[in-house]
């Protein structure tokens, strides 16, 4: 793994990313927590300290298949670097996850609302899984709130890819899962937000400036992705190295 390259396929990097998608996660995950929190009895409803369990067990549970979908792209790397070598497979899956992740700023700042056309890229394998998410409805425990996170951690996702496409160029299975960790702890705040601040979040949702500065901030990303080398830290390490020469 090159060090310069490693400079930006870092949790930090997919963390920001999380936070970054706040206002994608506002509407894919928000209502899906809003169902969940319809379909749990009464008295947990109404007991906002165990309320607030059965929503962390949820997004555990999403976390824990973005976690796990970040193990599988390590290995992708992995096997991609056998028949292309280290440097030329690295780059591929470098261009690839930036212009993903450019898409994905394009699509929240407006500018192309196509690239929702991605995530049709996985249909097939929520068509096969949904069904067992909808069989836990109305959720009746911790456990079952996890599972059901864990289903729901699959629901097609044109950002959930462009993390995972960072993922992908991490340098391996472990680092691969690290990255998507982080991108998932990114994404609670507005997951949570949705309930803790719902009419903030709405607003900030609809506000057009708002909405262009996440787009903007996620394209910026992207350009690092592609170009580590401008990365202020690579050139600081650039630096250090031909000082010590």
């Amino acid at each position: 793994m090159h060090n310069l390259d490693i400079a930006f396929s870092t949790p930090l990097g997919a963390f920001l990313m999380g936070l970054i998608s706040a206002l994608h996660c506002l509407g894919m995950c928000g209502s899906i927590i809003g169902t969940l929190t319809l379909s749990l009895r009464k008295e947990i409803r109404e007991n906002k300290a165990l309320l607030v369990t059965f929503v962390f067990c949820y997004n555990f549970g999403r976390i824990t298949s973005y976690t796990v979908a970040g193990f599988l792209a390590g290995l992708v790397h992995n096997l991609l670097m056998m028949p292309l070598g280290e440097a030329v497979g690295h780059r591929i899956l470098q261009i690839v996850s930036a212009l993903i992740m450019a898409g994905a700023g394009l699509h929240i700042a407006g500018w192309f609302p196509r690239f929702a056309y991605i995530e049709k890229s996985g249909v097939l394998l929520w068509k096969a899984i949904e069904p067992y998410g909808r069989r836990l409805i109305p959720v009746q425990s911790r456990f079952h709130a996890f599972v059901f996170g864990m289903i729901w951690g699959w629901l097609p996702c044109g950002l959930v890819y462009a993390a995972v496409g960072l993922a992908t160029t991490a340098g391996n299975e472990y680092r691969g899962a690290l990255t998507m960790l982080a991108f998932g702890v990114g994404t609670l705040p507005a997951v949570v937000g949705v309930g803790v601040a719902t009419s903030l979040m709405v607003r900030l949702s609809n506000m057009k400036k708002f909405r262009q500065l996440a787009g903007v901030s996620l394209i910026l990303l992207a350009l690092l992705a592609a170009f580590p080398w401008i990365n202020p830290g690579v050139l600081h390490q650039m630096h250090e190295m031909h000082a010590n020469f």
